[in-house]
């Protein structure tokens, strides 16, 4: 039943094939972005990472633009957009022969990652009603961190081949995009309706002070993201003095476990109201930033290791009712402002994180664990109290539609 879940996300084999085809191209080109400035265009290293943050930048200022789209229009148009201007910027990417070119491309492709998942989030919610809808996103997001895998496994065993082959995985990238765009555009997309809000989560079409209180509390949320990619490998390499591998090893078990578990869990919790999910995320993220300082702090790579499949059991909560809490208490006419505005709170965390976890882990590990396992603890707490009521649980049926 969960395969079926995944190969047919909210009942349409057709848009799972496209989710994981562009995933299949996201992992063969978004770790390699820096390599492709350096050895194929020849750029310095600050220069590609300058060309990256503008792309970022570009991105984030185009989230509340798609929100607003996302109302006017529903989810499929922005979907196929952010699909067709990664398709853009790949094509840039590759005529590309200096910096000018180089953060064009960085810029159109930064475009379409930000618009990605507010978009995907309203089409799926157009697709699928109340609790299902929550199966039909954890089922969504194993898919994509498949695809992600395997573009990300066939990318590193392309590179081997040498620095030409970066040319070659961009190509399958855009065709990947291409793909995928072709597939939503053939969709048959119902009229979205949300309408799950409780009373008192709205004031005269506007959101109220508790989806303010969900946004703002999401940013201490958003840092756990560069956890797995930035914090952890510096524990290892730099701290523990472990080998590289080990950072590798947490990465994969990562991957294979919101692979494994995204649809089992969002099942496991379906009597709870969502902000209680969202709530016992932070606690379990909390708990699992203290354990990294105990783990390291005693020498023990297999002791952080282990820890890092409770900090994904909390990654795979958060990712299981934040967007769902989003969708089910947006205002009515409003939900692509609703997810823009949570997207931009993740956004604005995300581009902090790196800068934020490096300089407090260089200052010391306690200076790091513990303010991140405090904020990250209380902005569970809050949002299990303050956050905008959901509906009354509900178990979801497992029912697909056709294709």
């Amino acid at each position: 039943m969960r395969l079926k879940m995944m190969l047919a996300v909210g009942g349409r084999p057709r848009y799972s094939a496209a989710i994981f085809v562009d995933a299949l191209g996201a992992g063969l080109l978004r770790p390699f972005m820096v390599l492709y400035g350096l050895h194929v265009l020849g750029l310095g290293l600050t220069v590609t990472g300058a060309a990256l943050t503008a792309g970022l930048v570009a991105g984030l200022v185009a989230i509340p633009l798609a929100g607003r789209w996302i109302d006017r229009s529903g989810g499929r148009p922005p979907v196929v957009f952010a699909l067709g201007v990664r398709v853009a910027g790949v094509a840039v990417l590759l005529a590309a022969e200096g910096v000018v070119g180089f953060a064009a491309a960085a810029v159109l492709m930064s475009i379409g990652t930000q618009m990605w998942p507010g978009a995907h989030a309203a089409l799926v919610a157009a697709l699928v009603p109340g609790r299902e809808r929550d199966v039909a996103l954890g089922a969504g997001r194993a898919l994509r961190n498949a695809g992600l895998g395997a573009g990300a496994l066939l990318a590193t065993v392309a590179l081997a081949a040498g620095g030409e082959a970066l040319r070659v995985l961009a190509g399958l990238s855009g065709a990947g995009y291409l793909i995928a765009a072709v597939l939503v555009w053939s969709l048959r997309v119902p009229e979205l309706v949300v309408a799950e809000r409780a009373p008192g989560a709205e004031v005269a079409g506007v959101p109220g002070k508790a989806f303010l209180v969900l946004c703002l509390l999401n940013l201490p949320f958003a840092l756990m993201f560069d956890v797995l990619e930035v914090a952890l490998p510096a524990v290892f390499l730099e701290q523990l003095k472990a080998g590289a591998g080990w950072p590798g090893a947490v990465f994969i078990a990562n991957t294979v476990l919101v692979i494994a578990l995204s649809v089992p869990l969002v099942l496991r919790f379906a009597n709870w109201p969502r902000r209680w999910v969202l709530g016992l995320a932070g606690l379990v993220l909390a708990a699992s930033y203290l354990g990294f300082l105990w783990t390291a702090g005693a020498g023990s790579a297999a002791g952080v290791a282990l820890v890092s499949l409770a900090f994904t059991v909390g990654e795979i909560l958060y990712a299981g009712s934040g967007v769902a809490l989003v969708i089910a208490t947006a205002p009515p006419g409003q939900l692509g402002r609703a997810l823009a505005r949570w997207e931009l709170s993740t956004g604005i965390g995300k581009a902090a994180a790196p800068i934020v976890l490096t300089g407090l882990l260089g200052a010391a590990p306690a200076a790091l664990w513990i303010p991140l396992a405090v904020v990250t603890a209380a902005a569970g707490l809050g949002i299990a109290r303050w956050a905008p009521r959901d509906t009354a649980p509900q178990v979801p049926r497992l029912a697909t539609s056709a294709a």
